[in-house]
């Protein structure tokens, strides 16, 4: 069975990571980044020390317009705990946060994209 029909047309794809960036369906990003469906931003966090509710705005956003509804974080090569009020932050405009390691974050996001679910992945880019 082909698996490629099964995703909407123009929706971003994670097919690969590492080595400092992403290919996010077809095309090399360099650093880390959050995927939506419809677009991907450049994210200025390279270690989850880094994570904070002012630099995932563009995923506050889209919650409060309801386009997002869980936000995936991958931390790098290591699931780390991010802190409770970023937590809450995210939680007030309408997204639950998911934590896991940056090759689970792409695999996840695939699955649940395709799924037509409302999710975003704010992901460290690993070498």
């Amino acid at each position: 069975m082909e698996l490629t029909p099964l995703i909407p047309q123009g929706n971003q794809i994670i097919e690969g990571y590492g080595a400092g960036g992403f290919r996010i369906s077809g095309h090399r990003v360099e650093g880390s980044v959050i995927v939506f469906p419809d677009r991907v931003v450049g994210w200025p966090a390279s270690a989850i020390a880094e994570v904070s509710a002012g630099n995932l705005e563009p995923v506050s956003a889209a919650g409060r317009a309801g386009a997002v509804e869980l936000l995936l974080v991958g931390t790098g090569t290591r699931m780390t705990q991010i802190d409770r009020s970023l937590r809450q932050a995210l939680r007030a405009d309408g997204v639950v946060i998911e934590v896991m390691d940056t090759g689970a974050a792409c695999r996840t996001y695939n699955v649940l994209m395709a799924e037509g679910r409302r999710v975003a992945a704010a992901l460290i880019a690993v070498e």
